[in-house]
């Protein structure tokens, strides 16, 4: 299966709330009654205000004359407004990041409890392997034993080394040797795996901040990267995650994963359009494939059951 089928099928149940909204505007005049009512369907799929809000001015707009008169004209409508939206976090891979950057690229993976972030980070190594390019694993969560062997089983599994301590560690110190290794071994990219966090935890925030600054200080200008995982099921909830996460440590990246498990993947919308942060990856699955780099073209072509150039 390829990637835009894949995407497509992940994006089914959000697609179906969108397009449930669309087919109630079937022989209808576009009047301010199904306005309201588009808006009330996007506000469901969790596109979020500001997002929503944005949509609907466009679509006034355009009703005005002869392009959203249609089902389909509408759709076109919505399709071109998102697209608009999501072009502006298409930001750089994070191929083409390590690639264009001084060795070692440093990556401070951070999030809430349960969204991923050591599956995603054990494909990225997966995926930067494949590339040829050399990639370390740092275990930062030492709250828990199991999240330390999770992480080097991952490492075995994808045949990357890891840099760990014991269970209770202080996480600086870790991320510390986590650094002093990628210099010595000449790594490309540095993954530092953390604890999940609530991010309402202030202390647990503060500690995050100490991890940020001691890798700084072993390696001016590290992290180069602050890659926010999330999670699209829990919606709106991730939105408040995000800016939570991005006032305490200067997020510069985020991977949304488990989008093929929820009708609210509008959620990548109201973060695009809020947030303005650049949206690296996206998950539709378990398997190393179902997490990719995002592309707004594609999201919106499989959001709509389009066919695109990248099917």
């Amino acid at each position: 299966m390829g990637w835009f089928q894949r995407l497509s099928e992940g994006l089914g149940r959000t697609r179906n709330v969108v397009q449930q909204s669309l087919d109630q505007f079937l022989g209808r005049t576009p009047d301010e009654e199904l306005l309201e009512d588009l808006e009330a369907a996007l506000l469901a799929a969790d596109l979020g205000a500001c997002a929503v809000n944005r949509l609907m001015q466009r679509v006034r707009e355009e009703t005005r004359g002869v392009d959203a008169k249609t089902s389909e004209g509408l759709q076109n409508v919505l399709s071109r407004s998102l697209y608009s939206i999501l072009k502006t976090v298409s930001g750089p891979t994070i191929e083409r990041l390590v690639n264009e950057s001084p060795k070692p690229f440093v990556t401070l993976v951070v999030g809430v409890n349960g969204v991923g972030k050591t599956t995603t980070i054990a494909k990225i190594a997966q995926r930067m392997s494949q590339a040829g390019r050399r990639p370390l694993l740092v275990a930062g969560d030492t709250f828990r034993a199991a999240a330390i062997e999770q992480l080097q089983m991952w490492g075995d599994r994808v045949g990357v080394e890891v840099v760990r301590q014991r269970h209770g560690a202080d996480p600086a110190a870790v991320a510390f040797d986590g650094i002093v290794a990628a210099k010595a071994r000449m790594v490309d990219l540095v993954l530092v795996d953390t604890a999940g966090r609530l991010h309402t935890k202030f202390n647990l925030m503060d500690e995050l901040r100490k991890v940020k600054r001691v890798i700084a200080q072993e390696l001016p200008g590290a992290p180069h990267e602050v890659l926010l995982v999330l999670d699209a099921t829990v919606g709106q909830n991730a939105l408040a995650q995000a800016r939570q996460f991005h006032e305490a440590v200067g997020v510069t990246g985020l991977a949304l994963t488990k989008l093929d498990g929820t009708a609210r993947g509008g959620i990548v919308v109201a973060i695009a359009e809020e947030l303005r942060l650049p949206l690296r990856l996206i998950g539709v699955g378990e398997g190393a494939e179902d997490l990719q780099d995002f592309n707004a073209e594609a999201f919106v072509a499989a959001l709509f059951g389009q066919p695109t150039s990248r099917s």
